[in-house]
């Protein structure tokens, strides 16, 4: 019915979706984990590898260079090799470089199976909304909400599963997840099959090609600089914080409670409301004072604000993906990977820089660039507004369909 609540035809129909469909949320829900897995375990591998902040922060940024990259490439593999096949071969890839990294020996070894994580991670995720479209009953609604859904739940419960598992030792949550995803794989092989694939096939090039678009450039862009802030908040803070895996893992995830409930369910009324460059825009503000006061605040305020910041991020998450998807008249998994390797850079340098901030002047210095970095996020928006679309509803014909690709990849 016309005007109906999108959100709320989804969930009357999100729970009637074949098995093919559960199968790649329950392993989307899995891969997103990997994100925030080692967040509660930072101080404890540091401590059981004899590294500094700045040299385990690169666990965050390996991962994230090599996902960057891959955005080139995921589009390239799938449209020649098929979605079901992209995903297996990522699931795979996870779950051989997860349990290798339960293995290693030194810091430079588990950077390395990081990045090769990183690599599945990107071929998994980059796809699985796209199957999720194209299996699911019940309209592209209800297949969104269902993979935003895995997003949030995987953000909340990686970092509660590497608490669980991190607190006897830093190890186990890499085998923990490399098993789930191994039943992921099984899973998708049983009950997932192989769906059409595209008519044109992707090529290496076409991702840049699309940010020659105005709009997509200037959402990238914008991006790049929020994603800067979202990933000092998620690697650095576990070392401002320094509490133990079970303290940690229960503020990440509260922080990741706040980030689903936001991103599902407040992001979209705000945007049918106000728009989405104003949510954007005054998000990212937000987002800049709460970096402000969690780096000068004292711990318990830190704490709050550590958590609060899943609501903004979770805001902005959901609105920069309506954007790139919405903004150009390229194809949506070619824009989305144009707009994913731009932006999946800030999400490598952070980690890294972060630390090294703070050696070169102090603890809060860190989060003060952050937060500049935020402001420039959204000055950008509001620069860029002729290029961009103002509402909402300007974006929904694009806003699901069975060639897209999310551009969220964990």
């Amino acid at each position: 019915m016309q005007g109906e609540d999108p959100f709320e035809q989804g969930t009357a129909s999100i729970l009637r979706q074949p098995k093919a469909v559960w199968a790649t949320a329950g392993a989307s829900v899995v891969a997103f984990m990997g994100i925030g897995l080692v967040d509660p375990i930072l101080p404890s591998i540091a401590k059981g590898l004899e590294a500094t902040p700045s040299q385990v922060s690169l666990l965050f940024t390996s991962y994230f260079l090599i996902t960057a990259v891959a955005m080139l490439v995921t589009g390239f593999v799938s449209s020649r090799i098929g979605g079901r096949k992209t995903l297996l071969a990522g699931l795979a890839l996870v779950v051989v470089f997860a349990a290798l990294s339960g293995t290693s020996s030194s810091v430079a070894e588990l950077v390395g199976f990081r990045a090769g994580w990183g690599l599945g991670n990107a071929l998994f995720v980059s796809t699985a909304l796209a199957v999720i479209v194209g299996a699911a009953a019940g309209g592209s609604s209800a297949a969104i909400l269902l993979y935003e859904s895995a997003l949030g739940l995987g953000m909340a419960c990686g970092p509660l599963l590497g608490a669980l598992l991190g607190d006897a030792s830093w190890r186990y949550p890499f085998f923990g997840t490399a098993a789930l995803m191994a039943i992921g794989f099984v899973c998708i092989t049983a009950f997932l099959k192989e769906q059409p694939r595209p008519a044109r096939k992707t090529s290496l090039l076409d991702p840049l090609k699309a940010l020659s678009h105005r709009g997509l450039a200037s959402v990238a862009t914008s991006a790049f600089f929020y994603n800067y802030a979202f990933f000092t908040i998620l690697a650095f803070t576990p070392f401002v914080l320094n509490m133990t895996p079970y303290k940690s893992g229960a503020v990440f995830f509260a922080w990741g409670l706040l980030l689903a409930v936001f991103s599902v369910l407040v992001a979209p009324r705000l945007q049918k409301r106000f728009g989405s460059l104003k949510v954007v825009g005054a998000s990212l503000l937000l987002l800049a004072a709460d970096l402000v006061i969690l780096g000068y605040g004292n711990h318990t305020t830190a704490i709050v604000c550590t958590i609060v910041s899943g609501a903004f991020i979770g805001m902005n998450n959901t609105v920069y993906t309506e954007l790139a998807l919405g903004v150009s008249d390229a194809p949506r998994p070619v824009a989305s990977a144009g707009y994913n390797f731009v932006r999946w850079f800030a999400a490598a340098a952070a980690p890294y820089l972060a630390p090294k901030i703070e050696e070169w002047s102090n603890i809060h210095i860190p989060f003060v660039v952050a937060a500049v970095a935020a402001v420039i996020g959204a000055v950008v928006v509001g620069v860029r507004r002729s290029a961009l679309p103002h509402e909402a509803e300007e974006l929904e014909p694009k806003h699901a369909t069975e060639d897209g690709v999310t551009v969220f990849a964990g």
